[in-house]
């Protein structure tokens, strides 16, 4: 399993504690050089989980727009078919928007899975975003790709907000 972060969610993220559980590199950002071996090529994904995914990655993602490499990994596995969840972690406010609920139309249209509404994991309030985190659903995303164990698995994860907590093994990351 690798791990794939956006720019924003690394500046949070236990970086080397994520690297000793997934064996590689935290990556962020496209590699610089092909000769580079610590920029290894990821490997072809089975699935790909997102989570939490916030209001931005889902919105640029649904239009296309890839501006980091997190972004390019999520858009090429959707074009290739690879079977993708997307788990939002946004408040209430967020998810009234009309471009976010044009984005979750957009993505569900493609075949993406967003769990997102009564069932999977609803929206919060504003400003209890935090309350939330304990009971973030992370495995609900696995078993949405039809991941049943993190450790098993096998291409990048990407954690997309500084809520993430680092236990891979019990299936608390997103798995790619």
């Amino acid at each position: 399993m690798d791990l794939v972060a956006t720019p924003a969610a690394s500046a949070f993220l236990d970086l080397l504690r994520l690297e000793e559980l997934t064996g590689g590199p935290v990556r962020s950002e496209y590699r610089h050089s092909r000769r580079d071996d610590s920029a290894r090529r990821l490997p072809d994904a089975e699935a790909v989980v997102v989570a939490p995914a916030t209001y931005n990655t889902i919105c640029k993602l649904a239009n296309g727009i890839n501006d980091t490499y997190a972004l390019g990994v999520l858009a090429e596995a959707v074009g290739r078919g690879i079977p993708v969840a997307v788990l939002p972690f946004v408040n209430t406010a967020l998810a009234a928007r009309t471009p976010f609920v044009r984005a979750v139309e957009s993505l569900r249209a493609e075949g993406v899975r967003v769990l997102l509404g009564p069932g999977p994991w609803e929206p919060h309030p504003p400003g209890t975003g935090g309350d939330r985190i304990g009971s973030f659903p992370w495995a609900a995303a696995l078993e949405a790709v039809g991941v049943g164990a993190a450790a098993g698995s096998q291409g990048p994860v990407i954690p997309t907000a500084s809520a993430l907590r680092p236990r891979l093994i019990d299936g608390d990351i997103s798995a790619h």
